[in-house]
C-alpha cells in the first residue's frame, strides 16, 4: 500500500503522524511511504531522517492525496484539504466528527474511508489511540491551570502547591479517565488539594487505592459539581463519551458562583467542550474570560509538546496502521473489531452512532457495508 504522511496545517500544530522509526517499520512490511516536505520538522525529525528510513519526500499535499491509498494526519482534515480527498481513500487520523458537522458532511461527499484514532476501542472499553494524547493533555491541564492562576496571566494569584503555613490551591477534576487521572497525578504532585469526580464506582475504588492522600475521590453528580466549583481555583473538564459530543457540566449561570480569577481548563473541547461557555482557542491566543473566570480551551494541547507527543502517538498508532496497510481496510475491520470501531464515515455513509446522533443523520451499520 502507498501510505502518505501529511504535514499538519492546523494553527500551531507541530506534531506529525509518523516518526522515521515508524516509516522504517512500514517499509519492512513492503509498503511505500510518502512524507510531505518538512512534515516532521516541528517535532525534531528532519527530512533526511525520513529519507534514511526509506520514505520518499514529496513537495506538496496535493501529490500525497493524489498518490496515497491511505493518508495519515494528527488532526482532522481542514477545509483546504476537503476536495483533495479521493473516493475510497483511507483517511486515518483524529477526526472528532461529533463536534464538526462541516467536516462530517465533506467526508460524506468525498465517499472516503474515514477511520478515527479516537474511536478505535479495545474489548475492555479503553481507547488505545486516544490514551497517549490524553496522558499528555491531562498533565498539561495542570501546568496550564497553574500558570493562568498567576495574577499576571489573569488569575487571582494562588500558588497551587501553597507553602508551609499557607493552604494549597484547590483543583476539581471532573472525569476519572486517562485525562483526569493524569491531571490528578500532576496536581497532587504539586501539593494541591485535589477532588477527582467520576460516575463509575469501580473506577473510584481503583483510584482510591493508587492516588495519594491529597486526592479525594467523589461520586460525580450535579450537586457535587455545583458545590465544589464555588471553592475551586482550577476546574479541569475531563469527561469523554467516545465518538459523541461532550456533556455540558458547568452552565453559564454557575460561573457566577465561582471565584473571580479561577481557571477552567476544558480538555474535552475537541468533542465540543464540557462547559457551556467553552469555545476552541489556540496556543497563541489560549485564554479568554467570562464573568471573571479564565477559560483555557486549546483544541490541540499536546501540539505544544510535539517531540513527546509525536513519539507517544506513533507508538500507539503504528500497529493499527500496519494492519490496515497489510490487509486493506475491509479485511482489517473484519479481522480486528478494534479497527472496525474506528470507522466513522465510510463510502458516504455515517457508520458511527454518536456522529449520526449528533447531527440527526442516518446511521448505517458497518456490518451492512462489509
Amino acid at each position: 500500500m502507498i501510505v502518505g504522511i501529511l504535514k499538519e496545517i492546523k494553527a500551531e500544530e507541530n506534531r506529525v503522524s509518523m516518526t522515521p522509526a515508524g516509516v522504517e517499520v512500514l517499509r519492512q512490511h513492503g509498503h511505500t511511504v510518502l512524507v510531505e516536505k518538512n512534515a516532521g520538522q516541528g517535532s525534531g525529525f528532519e527530512d533526511a531522517a525520513y529519507f534514511t528510513a526509506g520514505a520518499e519526500i514529496v513537495d506538496t499535499p496535493q501529490e500525497i492525496f493524489g498518490r496515497a491509498e491511505m493518508v495519515m494526519h494528527v488532526k482532522e482534515p481542514l477545509a483546504p484539504e476537503y476536495d483533495l480527498i479521493r473516493e475510497d481513500q483511507i483517511v486515518f487520523t483524529y477526526l472528532h466528527l461529533a463536534a464538526a458537522e462541516e467536516l462530517t458532511q465533506a467526508l460524506i461527499r468525498r465517499r472516503s474511508i474515514n477511520i478515527a484514532y479516537e474511536t478505535i476501542q479495545k474489548a475492555d472499553g479503553s481507547l488505545p489511540l486516544l490514551t497517549p494524547m490524553s496522558e499528555v493533555a491531562g498533565r498539561m491541564a495542570i501546568q496550564q491551570g497553574a500558570k493562568y492562576l498567576e495574577m499576571a496571566q489573569g488569575g487571582h494569584g494562588v500558588l497551587l502547591g501553597g507553602v508551609p503555613g499557607v493552604d494549597p490551591g484547590m483543583v476539581v477534576i471532573i472525569g476519572g479517565g486517562i485525562v483526569g487521572t493524569n491531571a490528578a497525578k500532576m496536581a497532587c504532585g504539586l501539593g494541591a488539594k485535589v477532588y477527582l469526580l467520576d460516575m463509575n464506582l469501580d473506577r473510584l475504588r481503583y483510584l482510591s487505592d493508587v492516588m495519594p492522600a491529597n486526592c479525594f475521590l467523589l461520586m460525580s453528580s450535579p450537586a457535587a459539581v455545583r458545590d465544589l466549583i464555588t471553592r475551586a481555583d482550577v476546574v479541569v473538564g475531563a469527561v469523554l463519551i467516545p465518538g459523541a459530543k461532550a456533556p455540558k457540566l458547568i452552565s453559564r449561570d454557575l460561573l457566577s458562583t465561582m471565584k473571580r480569577g479561577s481557571v477552567l481548563v476544558d480538555v474535552a473541547i475537541d468533542q465540543g467542550g464540557c462547559f457551556e461557555t467553552s469555545k476552541a482557542t489556540t496556543h497563541s491566543n489560549p485564554i479568554y474570560t467570562v464573568d471573571g473566570v479564565v477559560h483555557y480551551c486549546v483544541a490541540n494541547m499536546p501540539g505544544a509538546v510535539p517531540k513527546t507527543s509525536t513519539m507517544a502517538l506513533t507508538n500507539a498508532t503504528l500497529p493499527y496502521a500496519v494492519q490496515i496497510a497489510d490487509k486493506g481496510w475491509r479485511r482489517a475491520m473484519k479481522e480486528n473489531v478494534e479497527i472496525l470501531k474506528g470507522a466513522n464515515v465510510v463510502q458516504g455513509r455515517v457508520v458511527y452512532q454518536g456522529v449520526a446522533d449528533a447531527f440527526g443523520l442516518e446511521y448505517t451499520s458497518m456490518s451492512d457495508l462489509l
